[in-house]
């Protein structure tokens, strides 16, 4: 029983021998194996921590949804950018060294590093035991893996210094095949990693539309899901509409199944924001789908840039107001810049969205456009 007892304390020992080892093993590093510097497994990353030295400072956090999809989300509150985080785990895989620093260069590039350089750290999961290629796993856990300091470009434009945590160099790092520097693509301001999605709802998940327009009410309407169809309503009479143009209806509902801003108004002056936003809303965009789930879109009119008049070959050109773009303000939270283009099917009034027959049975003559 003795001699039993003392062979699984050996064999225990020897376990743990060798999960120290192998863990040893892959957490050291020497700059002599220069392809590893980058990041092989990104299907492993969990978090991304990025800070500048303006103290902008964002994490990038891989969550699962309620259907078990794994999406991103900016600090943990808001969605992010699917492209640009697919962009960014892109680069984190195919980035190279092109080359070491030249030793006398070494200094300075140091400098300008500790001055400039955005801080990168990668977490990945990862586990105690893993054996035979992946093939056996126990024990996940989640740790940071690498930290990198990227720098600023080279002279030609082609590549970027970075720092690895651990390395006695720096090094020049590019992505072999690709024109340009990498450094852009390793922004810490978190506005900048936000999605710019509205909605991404088909027509089978919507149960109501509905627009408001506050300088003309009658033109004002709802349309809502009655079985499996959509039936239209005048909110200012509350009328059921008898008969709409379906093309129109049907075009306006499929634009909210990819539905997004142009980008976010944060580097608008906000005296151009406060000339517009103390008027009423332009139209006020209400979407709700099938699991009663709002969002609010509040419009306004954008004024155009006083400067653009000074490029216009005659003064009567100019336009008092932004023929392209409108203020929006997203549930009373986010304030944004929309296209016209990306809402030209769906900010219309009533009138538009009905048969020429019915814009005078149900709202008079006078809403009838020659």
């Amino acid at each position: 029983m003795k001699k039993k007892k003392n062979l699984i304390i050996i064999a225990a020992v020897v376990v743990i021998g060798l999960l120290a080892l192998i863990i040893a093993k892959r957490g050291s590093r020497t700059a002599t194996f220069e392809q590893d510097f980058h990041v092989e497994d990104i299907e492993s990353v969990t978090k991304v921590f990025l800070a500048d030295k303006q103290n902008n400072q964002v994490l990038l956090e891989r969550v699962m949804d309620s259907t078990g999809d794994t999406t991103w989300t900016v600090d943990g509150l808001y969605p992010a950018s699917q492209p640009m985080i697919d962009l960014l785990l892109e680069t984190l895989h195919e980035m190279r060294i092109r080359q070491q620093v030249n030793k006398n260069a070494v200094p300075q590039a140091v400098k300008q590093l500790s001055a400039r350089a955005i801080k990168v750290e990668v977490y990945q999961r990862r586990w105690f035991i893993n054996w035979f290629d992946g093939k056996f796993r126990l024990f996940p856990h989640e740790r940071l893996t690498v930290t990198y300091f990227v720098g600023h470009e080279t002279q030609d434009m082609m590549a970027c210094y970075m720092f690895r945590k651990g390395d006695k160099v720096p090094y020049i790092i590019h992505i072999p095949g690709f024109r340009g520097y990498l450094t852009p693509r390793f922004v810490a301001d978190p506005m900048a990693w936000r999605s710019h999605e509205i909605v991404h709802w088909d027509i089978r998940s919507l149960q109501s539309v509905e627009l408001e327009i506050p300088a003309s009410p009658e033109e004002s309407f709802m349309v809502r899901r009655q079985g499996d169809d959509f039936v239209m309503e005048l909110t200012q009479s509350h009328r059921v509409v008898n008969g709409f143009d379906t093309a129109r209806v049907a075009q306006m509902l499929s634009s909210f199944a990819n539905l997004n801003f142009d980008e976010f108004a944060s580097r608008v002056p906000n005296s151009y924001m406060d000339t517009s936003f103390c008027a009423a809303p332009r139209t006020i965009l209400r979407i709700t789908n099938t699991e009663g789930v709002t969002r609010e879109v509040k419009t306004y009119l954008k004024y155009a840039n006083p400067e653009d008049s000074l490029a216009m070959p005659e003064e009567g050109m100019y336009e008092m107001f932004d023929v392209n773009r409108l203020y929006a303000i997203i549930d009373n939270r986010d304030s944004v810049l929309i296209q016209y283009f990306v809402f030209d099917n769906i900010l219309q009034p009533a009138s538009f969205f009905m048969n020429r027959d019915v814009k005078r049975s149900e709202m008079g003559a006078v809403a009838v456009k020659p």
